[in-house]
């Protein structure tokens, strides 16, 4: 058996879970998600928890009897927790804001770098060189920051650019001056 599709996903208070044949809908504080799972996969709903199960040994249904129960207990912690993803910004004259809704970089370019806000998704910027993404959808929220970061990642010589905070650059040595002994 799959150690994580054996476990059983626990539905907290104030959450609500229907299912549907292959389709689960989880509504809670932070809002409500829906997933279509594979048909193959059963899932069951016994009392406050959630149990997963798969038809047979086979590779297939061994894969997706973990990811399905995992997916689950995404979205029961993501009505419930939410999920946030924080980033860095890095560099002289680098720095974010908050214009409506919309998020506003300036990251060495000619242009500022304007990212609108997705639906699901909420953005603040509590410096001017730090940005929070949150929401309840951990894939949404995981997309949306690396977009984000994809604007000016981080370059390995002056580590300037937008990082997940408590990420590690790996820096290089810049060009030796001629003549210079090691």
């Amino acid at each position: 058996m799959s150690r994580i599709g054996k476990m059983p996903v626990v539905i907290p208070a104030g959450v609500d879970v229907k299912l549907d044949g292959n389709h689960i809908s989880v509504k809670g504080p932070k809002g409500e998600l829906s997933l279509d799972f594979n048909p193959e996969i059963s899932v069951e709903i016994n009392g406050a928890e959630i149990a997963v199960k798969r038809p047979g040994d086979d590779k297939v249904h061994r894969s997706l009897h973990g990811l399905t129960r995992t997916l689950i207990s995404n979205m029961v912690t993501g009505v419930t927790e939410g999920y946030t993803k924080t980033l860095e910004v890095n560099g002289v004259g680098y720095r974010a804001q908050k214009q409506g809704s919309d998020l506003v970089m300036n990251l060495g370019y000619s242009h500022q770098v304007i990212v609108p806000e997705v639906e699901g998704i909420k953005v603040e910027v509590p410096s001017a060189n730090q940005i929070v993404i949150s929401g309840a959808d951990k894939q949404k929220v995981g997309q949306f920051a690396a977009e984000v970061r994809a604007k000016r990642p981080p370059e390995p010589y002056k580590g300037k650019g937008i990082k997940y905070a408590g990420e590690h650059i790996r820096r290089k040595e810049g060009k030796a001056a001629k003549g210079a002994k090691k």
